[in-house]
């Protein structure tokens, strides 16, 4: 590879009913600040990009010839690295001969309790189609344990936060920009770059920016976004407020220990009036 990390992205979209289901969709600007972290970082990115050939055996030597908007051309390295999602291994081994059924897409067929449709049997994680989270799977597990101690907890309505530990990282939980605009939500957004936070002034680490959406009718928050340094301690607060159904104004107006993360809250709403 000479020094330089190529990077091919294959990138699918897709409408799934699942309801449990995640599909992740950012943003434009996150995107947009994601490239340019892999350019800076060496990375090059292709976009709009078909395979049309793979020679070679990953771990030795590979060779990928790809045609991108500009032309084809061969992609060399040692090693290839196909992200293309999971196939539930379900097949073939006798959950048919215990009653318990597959859905449309090979996932074990479960209720919001997470039972299958066999008495007395239950399924959690990846194999019951759970978002593919480990915090998701153990949020199954304590549904699966509490059910059978007699509790009613069920998988309607949680809130899944979501982040990637790049460098600095992404998190986000709540709607996005792009959600809310698919579903039709009214939303205000605010926005600001990291750097205006002091905290990213004592790490040296300024790269990034949070936003977040609220209603326009009700002080609610719909969704955060971070792009930045401790971007998923920062989320933990604000996903902490939406699972209290605190309005925004409680983070606007806390007091946070000066200088740290979740003190740019009060910065990045500082400037927002409350609808009551």
């Amino acid at each position: 590879m000479c020094g330089c990390i190529r990077a091919l992205g294959l990138t699918t979209h897709a409408s799934d009913p699942h309801p449990r289901a995640v599909v992740i969709d950012d943003d434009p600007d996150v995107g947009a600040a994601l490239l340019e972290l892999f350019e800076d970082e060496g990375i090059e990115v292709l976009l709009k990009t078909t395979v049309n050939r793979v020679e070679g055996r990953s771990g030795d030597d590979v060779r990928l010839h790809v045609e991108t908007p500009t032309g084809g051309r061969i992609i060399e390295g040692t090693d290839l690295l196909l992200a293309a999602g999971r196939t539930p291994n379900t097949q073939g081994i006798g959950l048919e001969l215990a009653g318990i059924e597959l859905d449309s897409r090979g996932y074990v067929r479960v209720n919001e309790r997470l039972e299958t449709t066999a008495g007395e049997v239950w399924a959690v994680g990846d194999c019951a189609g759970s978002p593919q989270f480990t915090h998701v799977a153990f949020d199954d597990f304590r549904i699966v344990r509490d059910n059978l101690n007699g509790g009613s907890r069920t998988t309607h309505d949680r809130l899944i936060p979501f982040c990637m530990f790049t460098d600095p990282e992404l998190a986000r939980v709540g709607l996005n920009e792009s959600e809310a605009n698919t579903r039709g939500v009214e939303y205000q957004l605010v926005k600001m770059p990291m750097a205006a936070m002091l905290r990213t002034r004592t790490l040296s680490e300024p790269r990034g920016f949070m936003k977040m959406l609220l209603d326009v009718a009700r002080d609610r928050i719909l969704g955060f976004t971070v792009f930045g340094a401790e971007a998923s301690e920062l989320m933990a607060t604000v996903q902490t407020a939406m699972l209290g159904q605190l309005p925004f104004t409680a983070l606007r107006d806390a007091i946070f220990t000066h200088p740290t993360a979740a003190e740019g809250l009060t910065v990045l709403l500082a400037d927002v009036r409350s609808k009551s």
